[in-house]
């Protein structure tokens, strides 16, 4: 079936007879090309990333593979060639960022969860440059829990209660202190802030009771779907330890939306209309009711029975108008009125249950018949499968479209009016075997004994070919590491349905765990309820250019403009050299508008940049501003629903296996815990350059001069002439004595080597100097600091933002931006090579982001058992160059 879109196809009807869309003066013939035309232009992405493991602890590592696909084609991405990956804590701050080269649409790499990190809900996030263009609905964005115990000392457990209080709704919330063996913290002293919407709406102290609990009540006056936090400082041990613990049970108020398939209720026209409802925690609650007109007959019951979603059919009759009466599981009721009904328009009806064709009923009311034909356009994100043309000399029109031409994942009908307006829409969603790639192992055994090695190897094939292709691999142990089957995220989830919804998708895999009629009605109500306009066809009409403000990364970069008196100088000479990992040195000329570009080249994020520049009559008097791309801001988690208040307890049972593994390790040596001192105030003389990067640490010199000292001097060459006891100064340069050889001069962390003149220095700018000449301080540069070495810090030197730069001297910057991060190998020890003896702990077994399948569809990996007995769990995820996805779950038993 692989892979033109724009599949024209004629439709096979059972009332009228269509014709499929060709071009020629047909108005609605120019908004397809105009459809086409938008799509290529602004072309989006999806990201998906396999996670080795549900959840995490910390001291763990985050393993991951990243798969990033063309939205319209489903083909690995061709547009972005860089991957941002983010980790961010539950105060919606970055912890972590990363940045991975793209390949064919794949990239990989690694978090480590540092023991300092406290339990909590973190965020992965990951999306490219391009994306951003659209909206951050569209990253991809997961909430994961990460428990910690191995370096914790208390532990908390949290129950909401809720009850009204008046008008208002009354929160109460009980927090259990224990440690680690589960016995409470009794009669201690724990003080509390309750934060709604970063706000303090309640505050005081508590001395725990035999049980370790505090009670903290609070009203809520208006908190309904808002987020909070409760966080509690405890006094153990003379240390302060605080605890951040989410509020989720803020209100009783639960939300009820209906939504008119196609988006209208019509008299006359039979509808089926969605039901959505939501409680304040963001998870769906299942209610029941009845629909009532306005003579006070009830036309209907209805109720939800599936994560608060069902759906009820309705034929408006005119003049009528009716509510619903609604039933919560709390037992109160409450009276809401339906989406108001229209007296003339259209309606759409979709029959998605076979598995083979869509049945499509397009109807009117009667004052739009002979109107002029209709168009029915089926789509997925832009790629048109199908056009149908409707004459409205019929009230009704049925057509039957087949699904084996159309791609996975969501598929959007339109229907527009004559006058080329949408004026309904429904998406749907196609689950086509054609595109997956079926995995089966040859070799994989029932049973297997702790330490033996596992040894396999798969066919991946599609439509029984034989699929070249990229696969990631982790094994887990399930006793252990209990896996959320219907939250589950996976290749087919994300890339198939989530990435092309808005808004939260609760237990996303509950549809993909069988294919059972149940399932698919209940896919079917999540996409009636949830389903929205991806593409504007106002701005496609329109043919207005959007801005674009985000560049398809496709190498990484350093660029910008050099001026001089505010005008852009032509021709003048940049350079852009380093001594991170060696000296790096090229040239280039800027253009007429004074920009200069250096591409093609990759870096680490260990990397330092100095970037130079002179006008055409070398005139080093001109300024230089990079082009810096501002950072993406951290939106609110929109994954309410995944926020757990209590992390340790429900993931405790992995805690305590984490624990053996990471008391192993750090008997091992592999692993250090971190030492947290306590609270001590120090009072004494202050470090001078805080900033410095001296590798020494900073202060640690022969000699440091300050910026009161060079105050009254026209150039750091002047100064030192004579000052500094065994240097001296010739040429611009500084010469310790007995040396032939300048020192080393090193600005900001950047070392220019000793060549590089000292007047290149404004002195105003400079904080300190940091003179090194003996050989205690100089050794630790090795033969760069052979000569000696001036470690010059800069007043707005030294910061470790990334992406930032520092203008210290006319026509030179440092410049110190996000590199690659250099993806580590997970460790697979070799028992049929050498045997320690230790306890293997490991929690997970194994991980492989890159397993290649040849030409024949065969691939293969090995990896042996740990020493824990258990249900061992392989999760296969993959997808090939014409990106066709595999999914597979293998298990055996290890005894």
């Amino acid at each position: 079936m692989r892979r033109n879109l724009i599949t024209l196809s004629i439709a096979l009807l059972s009332l009228t007879s269509f014709t499929a869309f060709s071009t020629g003066s047909d108005p609605f013939a120019d908004l397809l090309k105009k459809l086409e035309k938008f799509t290529k232009k602004y072309t989006q992405e999806k990201v998906y990333l396999h996670l080795d493991k549900p959840y995490y602890a910390v001291g763990d590592d985050i393993w991951f593979k990243g798969y990033i696909v063309d939205a319209k084609s489903s083909n690995p991405s061709l547009i972005s060639n860089i991957l941002y990956i983010e980790l961010i804590n539950d105060k919606d701050s970055i912890i972590n960022q990363m940045k991975r080269p793209i390949e064919n649409g794949i990239s990989w790499g690694d978090f480590k969860l540092a023991d300092t990190l406290k339990e909590g809900n973190y965020r992965i996030r990951a999306y490219t440059q391009w994306m951003r263009n659209s909206s951050p609905d569209f990253f991809f964005d997961k909430t994961i829990k990460v428990g910690n115990s191995w370096l914790n000392d208390v532990f908390t457990k949290t129950s909401t209660l809720l009850s009204t209080d008046g008008n208002n709704d009354k929160v109460t919330s009980t927090i259990q202190f224990n440690n680690k063996a589960g016995s409470p913290y009794a009669n201690t002293e724990a003080s509390y802030e309750v934060q709604v919407n970063n706000k303090n709406i309640s505050r005081g102290k508590q001395i725990t009771n035999a049980n370790g609990e505090i009670t903290i009540n609070f009203n809520n006056t208006s908190l309904s779907n808002k987020t909070g936090k409760i966080i509690v400082t405890i006094l153990i041990d003379k240390k302060k330890v605080i605890k951040t613990i989410p509020i989720k049970t803020t209100s009783s108020l639960t939300d009820v939306q209906f939504f008119p398939e196609g988006g209208t209720l019509v008299e006359g026209l039979p509808s089926r209309i969605g039901i959505k409802s939501v409680n304040a925690n963001g998870l769906g609650e299942d209610i029941s009711g009845s629909l009532i007109d306005n003579t006070g007959v009830e036309i209907l019951k209805f109720e939800t029975n599936h994560l608060g979603m069902g759906s009820l059919f309705l034929t408006p009759e005119a003049g009528k108008t009716y509510i619903a009466k609604v039933k919560f599981a709390n037992g109160s009721e409450k009276t809401l009125a339906l989406p108001k009904i229209e007296k003339s328009g259209y309606a759409l009806s979709i029959n998605n249950s076979d598995s083979a064709k869509v049945a499509i009923k397009v109807m009117l009311s009667a004052d739009l018949l002979n109107t002029g034909e209709l168009n029915l356009v089926t789509h997925h994100n832009g790629g048109v499968y199908f056009v149908s043309k409707i004459p409205t000399t019929k009230q009704f029109a049925n057509i039957t479209l087949p699904k084996k031409d159309m791609l996975s994942g969501i598929v959007q009908f339109t229907l527009f009016n004559s006058a080329n307006i949408p004026v309904n829409e429904r998406v749907i969603f196609v689950n086509n075997s054609s595109d997956k790639i079926e995995l089966a192992f040859q070799n994989l055994k029932y049973s297997y004994t702790k330490r033996e090695k596992v040894d396999l190897t798969f066919n991946a094939v599609n439509n029984s070919e034989p699929v070249q292709g990229s696969f990631s691999v982790a094994v887990t142990n399930a006793t252990s590491i209990a896996p959320e089957l219907a939250n589950e995220s996976n290749i087919l989830t994300r890339l198939l349905l989530t990435s092309d919804l808005m808004g939260y998708i609760e237990k996303p895999n509950a549809y993909f765990l069988n294919n059972s009629s149940k399932t698919l009605a209940n896919l079917d109500h999540l996409l009636l309820t949830q389903g929205w306009r991806k593409i504007n066809w106002q701005q496609v009409a329109s043919d207005r250019q959007l801005p674009l403000i985000f560049e398809a990364e496709k190498t990484m970069k350093i660029s910008g403009k050099i001026t001089k008196g505010g005008k852009p100088v032509a021709g003048g000479k940049v350079s852009l050299f380093s001594t991170s990992g060696g000296l790096f040195a090229v040239d280039t000329l800027s253009n007429e508008k004074g920009e200069f570009n250096f591409d093609q080249i990759i870096f680490t994020d260990s990397a330092k940049f100095v970037v130079q520049a002179r006008t055409d009559k070398n005139n080093k008097n001109v300024q230089i501003d990079l082009d810096i791309v501002p950072n993406q801001i951290v939106t609110t988690n929109k994954n309410t629903g995944d926020i757990e208040v209590n992390v340790n307890e429900t993931v405790m049972g992995y805690l305590k296996e984490s624990d053996l593994y990471f008391n192993e390790q750090h008997k091992k040596g592999l692993l250090n815990k971190t030492i947290t001192l306590k609270e001590v105030n120090v009072v004494g003389k202050k470090t001078q350059a805080p900033n410095s990067s001296n590798l020494n640490g900073p202060g640690n010199a022969d000699a440091i001069i300050t910026a009161k000292d060079l105050q009254n001097n026209i150039s750091l060459s002047q100064y030192l002439m004579g000052r500094i006891a065994g240097v001296t100064t010739r040429n611009g340069k500084a010469f310790a004595r007995g040396s032939a050889s300048p020192m080393a001069i090193v600005v900001d962390g950047i070392n220019f080597g000793g060549d590089f003149g000292l007047e290149n220095i404004v002195v105003q700018d400079v904080e300190t100097v940091e003179v090194l000449k003996s050989i205690a301080y100089t050794s630790i540069y090795g033969m760069n600091g052979g000569s000696g070495v001036l470690v010059i810090t800069t007043k707005r030197g030294g910061g470790s933002d990334s992406d930032s730069y520092n203008r210290y001297a006319p026509g030179i910057i440092t410049y110190n931006p996000k590199g690659y991060y250099h993806a580590r190998e997970f460790y697979s020890p070799k028992y049929d090579v050498t045997n320690d003896g230790l306890p293997d702990l490991r929690n997970t077994v194994y991980w492989n982001p890159h397993v290649v399948s040849d030409p024949t569809g065969k691939a293969n990996f090995d990896f042996f058992n740990t020493d824990v007995p258990g249900t061992y769990r392989i999760v296969i995820e993959g997808i090939d160059g014409l990106g066709n996805l595999a999914r597979k779950v293998y298990t055996y038993e290890v005894k």
